[in-house]
């Protein structure tokens, strides 16, 4: 009877411990294999982002620059603001832009042209032209036609600018021969003529006028079908910043910059 509860003792000790074998390693997994693996991240975003962009974008970029930043602190953004075809003479002149955004299609393919464009070139937002005059209206101006006027201190932009190529344009369309007293290399430089009171009227965006608020009266050209600015946005092929580049261009096209865009009354694209 004593050698037989040694035995039924021995063998309660055997099945014990094959017991606690099996419940710290399942049937055929290795312990090593139980300690959960590590993802490596993405790398952040850092360095300076250099943007050239037609004057009217100005308000909308710098809103957007912000955000740009706000979402990656290890960058700073820093923006030239210019008339389109100023910009793309200073880019291929070797000026450092990383990207590029024209107030039209022409400016756009000059630099294609000149195969300082990475990729393809996307359009990301569209503008009209409209009459704007000091608030006061010491001319008198209610229409197109009356800037076209003899003694009318009319301003434009140059036609090698983007708004100064639609207010040629415009005018054809009007059947109006238009004799500015300036014409100006950046839609900004005409609007500051007018709201300075140094001229009685100017050619300007729909969205240079509204930022103006109160300092000038808006008069619509009245065109059945008035020049359509489209604006392109590209990655400049010479830029070191090329991962940048790319995420604020995602950032201009995506809900965000749209929303920020058709806000300050940019058409879609």
């Amino acid at each position: 009877m004593k050698f037989s509860l040694v035995k039924l003792s021995a063998l309660a000790a055997t099945v014990l411990l094959a017991t606690t074998v099996a419940s710290c390693s399942g049937p055929g997994t290795p312990a090593a294999q139980t300690t959960p693996q590590t993802t490596s991240s993405a790398p952040e975003l850092s360095g300076t982002l250099n943007v050239f962009a037609a004057a009217s974008l100005q308000q909308t970029f710098t809103d957007l620059g912000t955000q740009f930043q706000a979402a990656h602190p290890k960058v700073k953004v820093s923006f030239n603001f210019d008339g389109s075809s100023t910009l793309v003479t200073q880019i291929t002149q070797g000026a450092p832009a990383d990207v590029f955004a024209s107030a039209d299609t022409a400016n756009m393919k000059k630099l294609s042209d000149a195969q300082l464009v990475a990729g393809t070139p996307v359009n990301f937002a569209t503008n009209v032209l409209t009459l704007v005059v000091p608030a006061s209206n010491p001319a008198n101006i209610t229409s197109f036609a009356d800037a076209a006027k003899p003694g009318i201190k009319l301003v434009v932009c140059a036609a090698q600018v983007p708004c100064g190529a639609a207010a040629k344009s415009d005018a054809a369309s009007a059947g109006l021969t238009l004799t500015p007293v300036s014409e100006e290399l950046s839609v900004t430089s005409v609007l500051g003529k007018v709201t300075s009171g140094e001229a009685d009227a100017g050619l300007v965006y729909v969205t240079d006028a509204k930022s103006a608020g109160t300092k000038v009266k808006t008069i619509p050209l009245g065109l059945a079908k008035p020049t359509i600015n489209e604006y392109p946005i590209a990655t400049v092929s010479s830029s070191k910043q090329q991962d940048l580049a790319k995420a604020f261009i995602a950032l201009v096209t995506a809900k965000e910059g749209q929303k920020v865009l058709a806000d300050a009354g940019f058409g879609a694209p």
